[in-house]
């Protein structure tokens, strides 16, 4: 028999504040601890599952994942998918994070907490990484991150990692060619599973491989031009079953489709004078896209387009002025390490080459400077990635 005694007494207070009075063994089992304080096991060992879940179900998560290690019940609750229903509506969910990625870091990962708007003391640990994952490789390295699941390259074995860190679960993909390398690797978790999604250059041909978690495969798509030759940072944005990317000049936008396994330039006019075009999706069906203004690779002022039906951009906002020219100084004209990405009704511009990240907030259509990590050396050098991060106990692997 299990010990339920710690559990009960968190049980008792939590069932008091929801004033639950109408189950007789409750009402005869949840005395105070201080008129009671041995919490007779025989009544609690034989307390209904679904009601002992239906309690548990209002835990913090933080709490109930500290009462996992207690029995082997408690811990595949996390995977029951009733519980999953009542915890996830039941609750509240963690804060977000904004994640920096640093080769000065070492093996730690800096975490802004954008809710609390600051940064927390505590780093997320590559050493939390499974160890028989990270054997012989040392060159580990974040790639990606979307709906609590982290993405990591293992050079070392050719292969992927792709763990949710919070749930403590992992599955190893290994990459279905040699040599190990791609470009425009793009992770996008969905409440299906997660779809992988890269180009490889090699032997001189350009192909396509997509891995979908629910199948466990890898699909090859070759026979393509090199269409976003000089992009290979750039993440695509996943829109109804399509990646869409930016071609470099002339700008235009370029579309892979799941279901057709093939490419095509979409035939929407980007606006003119570009210098540089980054899309970014809020997660549902809204485009953005944002870009420099300007002549000859310098940017005179940096804008935010929306895609609306018809397929023509409208202007959103304009960065004002003093922000463009430090960001214009801090990227050196050079754009082509310029990342964009959505977090929690947020538009953020980051750069390889500087340790604070630019965002947008949609619903108030103001523009803000994140601050430089307290962490960081004094003397750093370019390098800098940055992740959305969002905490998600059932985003399995």
């Amino acid at each position: 028999m299990f010990q339920f005694k710690g559990q009960a007494i968190k049980a008792h207070n939590l069932a008091s504040q929801l004033q639950i009075r109408d189950q007789p063994m409750i009402r005869n089992s949840l005395q105070s601890p201080s008129t009671s304080p041995a919490m007779d096991p025989g009544i609690w060992s034989r307390l209904p599952e679904e009601l002992l879940e239906h309690v548990l179900s209002f835990l913090p998560l933080k709490s109930f994942l500290t009462l996992r290690s207690t029995c082997k019940h408690f811990n595949s609750l996390p995977f029951s998918p009733p519980f999953v229903s009542k915890h996830s509506s039941a609750t509240c969910p963690f804060s977000s994070f904004l994640l920096l990625s640093h080769p000065q870091f070492c093996k730690r990962v800096p975490l802004y907490d954008s809710t609390l708007g600051r940064w927390r003391n505590c780093a997320l640990s590559l050493s939390l990484l499974p160890p028989y994952s990270i054997a012989g490789s040392s060159s580990v390295s974040l790639l990606s991150s979307s709906n609590g699941l982290f993405c990591f390259s293992l050079p070392g074995s050719s292969s992927f990692l792709v763990c949710n860190l919070l749930a403590k679960s992992s599955r190893v993909i290994e990459f279905p060619t040699y040599p190990f390398a791609f470009e425009c690797f793009t992770f996008v978790s969905l409440p299906f599973g997660y779809i992988i999604f890269m180009q490889c250059s090699a032997f001189a041909s350009v192909s396509t491989f997509v891995y979908d978690s629910r199948l466990h495969l890898w699909q090859k798509f070759d026979g393509f031009e090199p269409i976003l030759s000089g992009n290979s940072h750039q993440e695509g944005v996943f829109v109804n079953g399509s990646f869409y990317f930016t071609t470099q000049e002339p700008f235009s936008v370029a579309c892979f489709c799941l279901e057709t396994g093939k490419w095509e330039r979409l035939n929407i006019d980007l606006p003119r004078n570009l210098t540089f075009a980054r899309l970014v999706s809020d997660g549902g069906l809204k485009r953005y896209l944002v870009g420099g203004i300007g002549a000859n690779g310098i940017s005179k002022s940096i804008k935010l387009w929306e895609l609306v039906e018809g397929g023509n951009w409208i202007e959103v906002e304009s960065l004002p002025e003093l922000m463009c020219r430090k960001f214009v100084s801090v990227s050196y004209h050079n754009y082509d390490h310029v990342n964009c990405f959505w977090h929690q009704g947020t538009l953020c511009i980051c750069c390889h080459t500087w340790p604070e990240i630019l965002y947008y907030k949609v619903s108030r259509r103001t523009w803000h400077w994140l601050p430089k990590c307290p962490s960081l050396p004094d003397k750093w050098s370019c390098g800098f990635r940055w992740f959305s991060f969002v905490p998600d106990l059932y985003a399995f692997v």
